[in-house]
């Protein structure tokens, strides 16, 4: 429709600024004779589009003019605000776009684009912690991600020597209390979590970013690798039926009940990285539980049983635990 192009027409006026016909023509996939039309029809309707001839010429919106025309729909603009509503309670910079935001939109949309920014609140603390602050070198990362530039960086993984790479910034991701740096050295793909990072310094070269890179499957890649390591060790357990969402809290997506059996009991699956995690971890539960197999499991878990029996047995009667104070004199 007609009608349609012409607001791509002025979007594209507001966001290049100057375009000829050929650069607007390309861009909507029309004619050069169409694309020049639209732009006299614009022209013709009152908004100060004028066409600028010589060399470096084309056509413009007169002043820099703007218009509130944004092109969404009511229900694009809601989904909109309620998305970046939240964010806007925490970044001063978001809470100042919102509002621009707000006063681009047609006067009939505003209402419900404010009710929806002030709609959601995320409190991304647990309950009895306080909110995770966010990385000091966040600001950082989010522009050298978004300018394309080329990072320094001083990263220390678990119980290694901090080491400096040259990094590709691709992207940033956010799990749960954790930020990640996704990128490339050499070619070839690395995550660095963001609370190991001592030093990051853009070295003001281009970055390199593969063409058609999709953040989203980076990070589904990144996750699975993750996922495997965290595999390496399984145990089959029976179990009181009520302690498997107890087990899936507690181990999380490596905990799959295979088989309800009879008797208010669940033959369940657990995974982690060792076999003496599982251990730990089932050893709360260790009176709800049977270890099917390995044996090995039910070793460690006997060891632990053991070594708990051995340092926290009763005291007898008129002694005092190692750690208690003496009694107080009367």
């Amino acid at each position: 429709m007609r009608a349609d192009r012409l607001v791509a027409v002025l979007l594209t006026l507001q966001a290049r600024g100057r375009v000829t016909a050929a650069q607007l023509a390309d861009e909507l996939e029309v004619s050069v004779a169409t694309a020049r039309r639209d732009l006299e029809a614009l022209s013709a309707a009152g908004i100060p589009v004028y066409p600028q001839t010589g060399r470096g010429g084309g056509w413009q919106l007169l002043g820099g003019a703007r218009t509130d025309l944004s092109g969404l729909s009511s229900g694009e603009a809601r989904a909109l605000f309620l998305l970046v509503g939240p964010a806007a309670s925490v970044a001063p910079e978001a809470k100042a776009a919102l509002r621009k935001l707000v006063r681009a939109l047609p006067e009939t949309f505003r209402t419900h684009a404010e009710a929806a920014a002030e709609a959601v609140v995320i409190d991304p603390g647990e309950w009895g912690r306080p909110a995770p602050e966010r990385p000091e070198l966040l600001p950082v990362l989010e522009s050298a991600v978004v300018d394309r530039v080329r990072l320094r960086i001083r990263y220390a993984a678990w119980r290694a020597e901090p080491v400096d790479r040259t990094v590709d910034p691709w992207g940033l991701v956010q799990k749960q209390e954790h930020w990640y740096l996704l990128g490339g050295v050499d070619g070839a793909e690395r995550t660095y979590r963001v609370d190991r990072m001592l030093d990051a310094v853009p070295t003001g070269e281009q970055a390199e970013r593969p063409d058609g890179l999709d953040l989203a499957e980076v990070w589904e890649r990144v996750t699975a690798a993750v996922d495997r390591q965290r595999s390496a060790a399984t145990a089959t357990i029976v179990v009181d039926s009520g302690i498997v969402p107890l087990l899936h809290t507690q181990f999380g997506q490596r905990a799959v009940a295979e088989t309800q059996l009879d008797a208010g009991r669940s033959r369940v699956v657990v995974t982690a990285p060792t076999e003496v995690l599982i251990a730990r971890g089932l050893a709360g539960w260790a009176e709800y539980l049977d270890v099917v197999e390995p044996e090995s499991i039910r070793r460690e878990l006997h060891r632990l049983g053991t070594a708990l029996v051995a340092r926290n047995a009763p005291a007898a009667e008129g002694e005092r635990s190692p750690d208690s104070a003496p009694a107080v004199p009367t």
